[in-house]
């Protein structure tokens, strides 16, 4: 036993195995969905009993409320159209009521100058 040197000697590890035999991890998606017939399809969930399909981006109801998700979005569309209209019209009421307003001073001014003329 060394006064100051290392006991510690750890085991030599054993080789490991190699990881895999097998090529498929070399394979591209169309191959994969040939040879080993995966088609994965859009992924899907359900959640407190209603069922989701991810298609184009959005999540949409499976259980026959494709349709009337379509319709949804269609009215969501139709309503921002209503209201950035709904703005419009609103700014041209507060156009017209300012000229409205400002008749009167006009009136009064045309006839200061016509008493001021005579």
């Amino acid at each position: 036993m060394p006064l100051f040197g290392n006991t510690f000697s750890p085991k030599k590890t054993p080789p490991r195995k190699s990881a895999s035999l097998s090529n498929l991890h070399a394979l591209d998606r169309t191959t994969k969905e040939v040879e080993l017939g995966l088609d994965y399809g859009a992924p899907s969930i359900s959640i407190a009993g209603q069922s989701l399909k991810f298609e184009n981006g959005q999540w949409i109801t499976e259980s026959g409320g494709t349709a009337s998700q379509k319709e949804l979005q269609r009215l969501r569309k139709r309503n921002l159209q209503l209201e950035e209209e709904n703005n419009l019209l609103r700014l041209k009421v507060e156009i017209l009521l300012d000229m409205v307003r400002e008749i009167p001073l006009t009136l009064a001014t045309i006839k200061q100058h016509t008493c001021n003329c005579r």
